[in-house]
């Protein structure tokens, strides 16, 4: 039983270095092979960061891609919030919890977006792709300051957890002024995954 159970936290751990790999390096290329299709949706890099980006790429030729890795990144986040939750200290069990809803509604993203530009009335994907944003930004940051303090309680987790608070302090804001700061927060925020990730697998594998 106890196998079963270092296993488990094993894959969970593995699933949180996956996850922010393929999302992060998906929306890389993507941006790179379709700059085109997204600079004709209204996207610039530096005058409109955010217009239709990253969500947008779905929707151009290669845009599969980053519908699976919404999916793929969002089901593997899941797992690993209960992973993580195992191998923390003693404490509430919602910073975890909200870190798995976080995870559901990256996956939730994957249903394609409106184009801002496109004019006509809303779409129900674009609808639930608009939703599953605003739970992701109610879960996420929220579900690290919960589980940062539970890192402080403990001696081996607790520079990780200074580590996380601090990403929070760079991240919060890039995510609440948007423009240029959207590309901090997106890799503060898919940096962190993959570090605790990582440090979640070293401790398995002791």
């Amino acid at each position: 039983m106890q196998m079963q159970r270092d296993r488990w936290r094993t894959t969970a751990a593995v699933a949180g270095i996956i996850g922010p790999l393929w999302l992060g390096g998906t929306i890389a290329a993507l941006t790179v092979a379709q700059d085109s299709f997204m600079r004709e949706l209204g996207w610039d890099p530096l005058r409109a960061p955010t217009m239709d980006w990253p969500s947008g790429l779905a929707l151009g030729p290669h845009g599969a891609w980053l519908t699976a890795a919404f999916l793929g990144c969002g089901a593997l986040l899941v797992p690993f919030a209960s992973g993580l939750e195992q191998d923390l200290p003693p404490g509430s069990r919602v910073g975890p919890r909200l870190l798995a809803l976080s995870g559901a509604a990256l996956a939730l993203l994957a249903f394609p977006t409106d184009p801002t530009l496109a004019g006509g009335p809303r779409t129900v994907p674009g609808l639930i792709h608009d939703g599953a944003f605003v739970l992701l930004g109610l879960t996420l940051l929220p579900g690290m300051v919960l589980v940062g303090a539970r890192m402080l309680r403990d001696q081996a987790w607790r520079a990780h957890g200074l580590y996380t608070l601090a990403t929070i302090g760079l991240a919060a804001p890039a995510f609440v002024l948007k423009g240029p700061a959207f590309y901090l927060f997106l890799a503060a925020a898919l940096g962190w995954f993959l570090a605790t990730g990582i440090r979640l697998t070293i401790r398995e594998l002791r």
